[in-house]
């Protein structure tokens, strides 16, 4: 398997690249930057991409931007993230580019051969994600989801509208007036920025933001 690593600290490179050797993969190029990473793989049309998330010259995300970048130009092309970081603003994104995509915590990984199995897993168009990252990502889509404006009874009001039920049935399930459900599910609406138009039903719209986000 031919691949390209994206790394700044030149030993992890060197020590990537020996790994890999030892299971019979030849690391065709190894760089240190995110621009040096696009012209590697336009050069080496690799089988796959290993990159860090932090590399020159802010080290901020320029590895995880130059993957996304190199997936809408090859959205066959497996990459792994192999960082100390979640980069949660795009580390999404790139999860949801679709298979032979994987992010792997470089203090996480515990042997050699896992960290070749996952690389031969991502290669073939698996997904390999550390349930640290995963851990990370959906605590932060909790965090940015507007159900957590909702008061408590908001919540019990929504989850019952998912389940398709009249506001004089919610009223029923909750033991309440039905002005007080209706009540509630107004600022439902205005706590989701739902507001009215001739073409959207808020009703649905709301459900719809309910079962996107809600825990599982």
């Amino acid at each position: 398997m031919r691949v390209v690593i994206a790394e700044d600290s030149v030993l992890l490179r060197e020590g990537l690249g020996q790994i890999l050797a030892r299971f019979d993969h030849e690391v065709v190029a190894a760089v240190e930057d995110a621009p040096g990473l696009a012209a590697a793989v336009a050069e080496h049309r690799p089988d796959i991409v290993v990159t860090d998330v932090r590399m020159p010259p802010g080290f901020r995300d320029e590895g995880l931007c130059a993957a996304l970048a190199l997936r809408a130009a090859r959205p066959e092309l497996p990459i792994l993230v192999l960082s100390q970081y979640v980069e949660q603003s795009y580390a999404s994104d790139l999860l949801q580019t679709g298979g032979g995509v994987g992010y792997l915590l470089k203090d996480r990984v515990g042997e050699v051969a896992e960290f070749v199995d996952a690389l031969e897993r991502v290669a073939a168009g698996g997904t390999v994600i550390d349930p640290e990252v995963v851990r990370r990502l959906l605590a932060r889509r909790r965090e940015d989801s507007p159900l957590e404006r909702l008061t408590a009874r908001e919540r019990e009001v929504i989850a019952l509208m998912a389940e398709g039920r009249s506001n004089g049935a919610i009223a029923r399930a909750l033991v309440v007036s039905e002005a007080a459900v209706i009540k509630h599910v107004g600022s439902i609406f205005t706590k989701l920025d739902l507001y009215q138009t001739a073409d959207d039903h808020r009703r649905v719209l709301a459900v719809i933001t309910q079962l996107r986000d809600a825990p599982r």
